[in-house]
């Protein structure tokens, strides 16, 4: 934009045009370029060649890039830029998405996964929605602002990362704890899974903004006896130990706790459809949201889900050990209860071992709140925002460590018959390319203004 106007010169015009087209070519390179996460350093896909196709679209346009590997695994690929902003006082925003995705078997879809292909409408492929869509539209922006001299409000910091979907201890959290100075000054952050619209009641649209997110608790409970042969009696058996515990915990529903951003969310939701959500039957009443009650559901209460048991090695064998995996996911402030809650379900003769990161939340509010309203009614008049709490996590976990706020915004105006939650890990992952665009739109006058 001009600086002292609203109103677009032709030049830039047809600078946020070339962008908006040059989208869904990055975004379909991006997707065939196979960066799958399957957390094992032998069968995972390293994020190099993603990492240095984005180096290259970047230093094509003039920015001076950093790229970085923490080391321990080859191949685990980070690259940073930065944008000067207008005012170099004020804090930078961070504008950050991952490289990795998860595995996807080629057998189980319509499409190839890693093929990238534009059909019906739709680019295809592994990572379309999580989170190569946003990927693309970061690169298409900030080749966009550099081609054409423009210069944000502030100081903009891209960063494309590594290993988010088995932890981030190759990207955000390895650079959070090691590289801290390549986000120096940036007080907040923007990425993945928000922004995107949903359609409620008589065709009423919201986007939805993420202003939280559960603390990720992965559980090894543990079980010891005294081995011996299967054909005789075994009062202490480790895996009969085991298996009542892991019953008891699977089973168990914890209580709804109502954090802000969740009230605030259906607060919103009952001023726009005149839907109640009575305390006394909040889970019925969640379930009008038809395929989002899937993600509100999630944060209403915390959550523990057995995924994966380990024990013996021989059938006629009593194993001493017997563990299982549980993937726990806990509302902010919740963390010290839900241990103490899972301690007693489980009793004193299992063994708990807790890795994880923790729950965010912010506030929604704000400059840069309003920045990304203004941004979405720019393209849709009609947009109203509501903030969200996610069920999982993101790189935010690393980065709110640096004090930063973090938001997920990456704008997309979908189709009000898209069951865009089921696409994430989902079968035929895909993203409407008018989606694309339009998100296209909206991050460009975003990252400038904000």
């Amino acid at each position: 934009m001009n600086e002292h106007t609203d109103t677009p010169t032709e030049g830039e015009t047809a600078g946020l045009r070339q962008a908006e087209d040059e989208v869904v070519e990055l975004t379909s390179d991006l997707i065939r370029i196979d960066t799958s996460n399957t957390g094992d350093p032998e069968t995972l896909k390293p994020e190099r060649p993603a990492a240095e196709y984005v180096a290259a679209k970047l230093t094509e346009v003039g920015y001076e890039v950093t790229y970085v590997e923490s080391g321990e695994n080859p191949g685990r690929g980070n690259v940073i830029a930065r944008l000067p902003g207008a005012d170099r006082s004020r804090g930078a925003l961070l504008v950050h998405g991952h490289l990795d995705v998860v595995p996807a078997a080629a057998a189980d879809w319509s499409v190839h996964p890693f093929s990238g292909a534009v059909q019906d409408g739709y680019l295809w492929g592994r990572g379309a929605v999580d989170m190569k869509d946003m990927l693309g539209m970061m690169l298409a922006v900030a080749r966009r602002l550099k081609r054409d001299g423009l210069t944000p409000e502030r100081d903009i910091v891209f960063a494309f990362l590594s290993d988010e979907e088995a932890g981030s201890f190759h990207g955000a959290q390895w650079l959070v704890d090691h590289r801290p100075e390549l986000f120096e000054g940036c007080v907040e952050a923007i990425s993945e899974v928000g922004g995107f619209s949903v359609t409620l009641k008589d065709g009423v649209r919201t986007y939805l903004v993420q202003t939280a997110e559960k603390g990720i608790r992965w559980l090894k409970m543990r079980a010891h006896a005294r081995a011996g042969h299967g054909s005789m009696v075994h009062e202490d058996n480790a895996v009969t130990q085991l298996a009542t515990a892991v019953s008891r915990l699977g089973q168990h529903r914890f209580p709804i706790v109502m954090t802000d951003s969740v009230q605030e969310f259906l607060d919103g939701v009952t001023e726009m459809t005149g839907w109640d959500f009575p305390a006394d039957d909040l889970d019925g009443a969640v379930a009008k949201l038809g395929n989002l009650s899937r993600i509100v559901g999630a944060t209403l209460r915390d959550i523990a889900n057995p995924t994966m048991l380990d024990a013996g090695y021989k059938h006629n064998v009593i194993p001493a050990v017997a563990e299982a995996a549980v993937d726990c996911r806990v509302l902010p402030g919740r963390e010290a209860a839900f241990e103490r809650e899972v301690a007693d379900l489980v009793g004193p003769d299992i063994e708990l071992d807790w890795v994880g990161l923790p729950p965010v939340e912010t506030k929604f509010e704000g400059r840069l709140v309003d920045s990304m309203s203004d941004s979405l009614l720019a393209e849709d008049p009609d947009a109203r925002m509501l903030p969200y709490m996610m069920s999982g996590g993101t790189d935010a976990k690393s980065f709110a460590r640096l004090g930063m706020n973090c938001y997920g915004f990456a704008p997309l105006r979908l189709p009000a018959d898209l069951d865009f939650s089921a696409l994430f890990h989902g079968v035929d992952e895909r993203v409407p390319v008018d989606a694309l665009r339009f998100g296209t739109r909206v991050l460009d006058r975003f990252i400038r203004t904000s």
